[in-house]
């Protein structure tokens, strides 16, 4: 083995029980492209260790944990790419300490994560579930007992108004609904543009017929949705939560579905994943659940991966990738170091 060639772990988790993976039509064509040699790693572990990644100059990643111990003390790694836009599951800090960039592929999951959300409003809106339900019982007659909900003049609330949640409003324009967000982050001729009103996170809260959670899992994010501001929400709304679980307080959530304080809830994402299957979410018939995996199509998977695998092209040759979460390690100096050696080495790495 060469050990100066640029070399890429990728996870295990993308790994199939059949042993077969649809990341290799993805990753295989480019990287062997940009002479860059790539495995998957040996062992599907929930976090990677410091001896599982030590050979690595880039970690491809969809789901297991890169921690403190993956990283410090490896002079080699340079970046982590995930595949996807959550890093709740990085040590963002160890990263950046170690010189260790750390992507994420908001190119790829814009679209796909908005039109899972409208999927959700879709749904939920036209009891899609419960009249299924009902056709497959032989309750054909009942159905005059779930009337559904038009979306003219009703109300869309996004918490977090990021590139999916600009999207989910540009796609959702049609169906005639008012817009509001609640986001610090985002000023109020940004919401304008996607004919979006800014407004506090109470307000939302007591005016959405659609909450949907739409802002990245932060220590600023962890547990906001609680008791308190579940409880301001319409008899008549739903919930919607395609980003993190633990951003809504999943107990006072299924006590309000279980006392019919709200209408109901879509949800691709727990506190705990997998949900419990005694979880009492799971038996009530106003709730949609999917496995985290709503978005999850052929392309998503495809950008994705081909965002991700830019990300570390663009690092084999001595550039900085597009999409940083991390901005301050672009001063590093072992970064700004492995940058400048990659440069040499691999200078006929194609962008």
């Amino acid at each position: 083995m060469n050990k100066n060639a640029f070399r890429v772990g990728i996870t295990r988790d993308f790994i199939k029980p059949d042993g077969s993976s649809d990341l290799d039509s993805i990753a295989g064509p480019l990287f062997n492209e940009a002479g860059i040699a790539w495995e998957y790693i040996a062992d599907n572990t929930l976090e990677l260790s410091s001896s599982q990644v030590k050979d690595y100059d880039a970690l491809l990643v969809l789901g297991t944990a890169i921690t403190a111990d993956t990283i410090v003390g490896n002079d080699r790694l340079a970046i982590v790419a995930r595949f996807g836009v959550g890093y709740d599951r990085v040590d963002v800090k160890a990263c950046t300490d170690n010189g260790v960039l750390l992507t994420i592929a908001p190119d790829g999951v814009r679209r796909p994560v908005a039109t899972s959300i409208l999927t959700f409003v879709l749904s939920l809106s036209h009891q899609l579930l419960i009249k299924d339900r009902l056709t497959r019982s032989g309750r054909w007659e009942d159905k005059q007992d779930y009337m559904g909900m038009g979306l003219v003049g009703r109300t869309l609330g996004l918490v977090g108004m990021g590139n999916i949640g600009k999207e989910t409003f540009k796609l959702a324009k049609p169906f005639g609904m008012k817009h509001i967000t609640y986001d610090p982050y985002v000023s109020p001729d940004e919401a304008k543009a996607v004919d979006a009103t800014l407004v506090d996170l109470e307000t939302l809260m007591r005016t959405a017929d659609f909450v949907c959670i739409c802002c990245p899992l932060t220590e600023q994010t962890r547990g906001l949705i609680d008791e308190k501001y579940i409880g301001m929400m319409k008899k008549t709304a739903y919930l919607i939560n395609t980003a993190r679980g633990p951003i809504v307080n999943q107990e006072a959530l299924t006590d309000a579905l279980q006392n019919e304080q709200i209408q109901g809830a879509g949800l691709d994402v727990f506190e705990q994943e997998p949900i419990d299957d005694d979880d009492p979410l799971l038996s009530l018939d106003s709730v949609i659940v999917t496995p985290h995996s709503i978005c999850w199509t052929d392309e998503c998977f495809a950008d994705n991966g081909k965002s991700a695998c830019k990300s570390i092209i663009a690092v084999a040759s001595g550039k900085l990738p597009t999409y940083i979460v991390n901005r301050d390690v672009v001063e590093n100096p072992e970064l700004k170091q492995k940058l400048k050696r990659y440069g040499s080495l691999n200078k006929k790495v194609p962008m």
